[in-house]
Parts: C-alpha cells; structure tokens; sequence
C-alpha cells in the first residue's frame, strides 16, 4: 500500500486550522471530483485522534451531503491512533496505538491507498520516519500568519519531485502531488 498525506494548507504553508478559512461543504464542484476521484482509490483513511473526533463531530450527521463524501467516509476503513480512545463510535473504525510499526506493516503489504488527512502529530511522525510516498497539497488561498506548518519545525525535510498540480478557478485553491525523492537527510 502507498502512504499518502492529504493536507488542506494556507498559502503561508499553515495546517493547523485556528482561522475559519477551511469548510468542508463549501467545495466547488470542480475540487469535490478530485477528491472523490482520489477517494477512489482510499483503502484505509489513517487519522489521528483529535481528527477523528473532529471528522467523527461532522461527517455522520451530513445527512443531506451531495457530494458523496460523507457516505465515502461512512464506507471506507478508518484507523485512528490514540492510546486514550477506547470506543471509536463510528463503523469501519479500528483503534491503533503504535503508528510507526503498524503503517510501516501496512506499507508492506499490497492493496491500494492509505490516506492521512489532517492529523498534524501523526503526519509529523510519519515524514520524520521516512514512511510517506505521497503528498497531496490543497493550497488555499488565504494567509493565516499563525499555526503548525506541514512539515515539522526543526526537522530535515526530503526532497520532492512534483507529480501532478492543477487550479481550481472557482475556488483558487491549488492542487500539487510530490512524491519523496530520496531519502530524508539527516541533517539541516
């Protein structure tokens, strides 16, 4: 399976949401059919405990959703890791406590995609541990000046080669896919 981190992101570099500029309804049509494009190929949806319970808050009580995310996140299998949680409360879910080991199983084995949307933490953990194939950017446009940026502070970053970008117009929101190109180096 590839490791895939999906990251809603300000054009500041910012995912730790502590303004309004990010809602998951008010996607234009354009963007919901890459994502959905992109959930088509979602075998598990990694998420760490915090974004669970943000996504566990929302998405269940999207009864009126069109856009076919909410049933999509109903269906797929979710991993959420904590050492805390103990009744996910949301079907297809699975509990997990050592993130490292597991995903790194998880890589290993054949199947198609494992997504990590949000989950700072989590995601810091992964590219630190060289675990990721994948980065999907959805680049916002909006400054928040303020917050947790995508890759972790202090740490090496790897390099990158791009894979896919693409606008959307309606939205300004701008996609870009990269994918690792070595290995992380071990020093700034």
């Amino acid at each position: 399976m590839r490791i895939i981190i999906t990251q809603n992101v300000t054009l500041d570099g910012r995912v730790e949401m502590l303004d309004d500029w990010f809602d998951p309804q008010a996607q234009d049509d354009e963007l919901v059919a890459e994502l959905m494009a992109q959930s088509a190929r979602e075998q598990i949806l990694l998420l760490g405990r915090q974004t669970f319970e943000d996504f566990r808050g929302y998405w269940p009580q999207q009864t009126d959703d069109t856009t076919g995310i909410a049933a999509h996140l109903d269906k797929v299998r979710k991993v959420v890791v904590s050492s805390t949680l103990t009744d996910p409360g949301w079907t297809n879910t699975e509990i997990i406590t050592e993130p490292l080991l597991e995903v790194a199983a998880l890589r290993s084995e054949p199947g198609l995609d494992v997504i990590i949307t949000g989950s700072i933490t989590l995601a810091h953990e992964l590219i630190t541990a060289g675990l990721v194939d994948e980065y999907r950017m959805f680049v916002h446009p909006v400054w928040q000046g303020r917050g947790r940026g995508f890759f972790p502070d202090g740490h090496p970053q790897p390099q990158l080669s791009l894979l896919d970008s693409r606008p959307f117009h309606r939205s300004g929101v701008v996609y870009s896919a990269y994918a690792p190109t070595g290995e992380v180096p071990t020093s700034l």
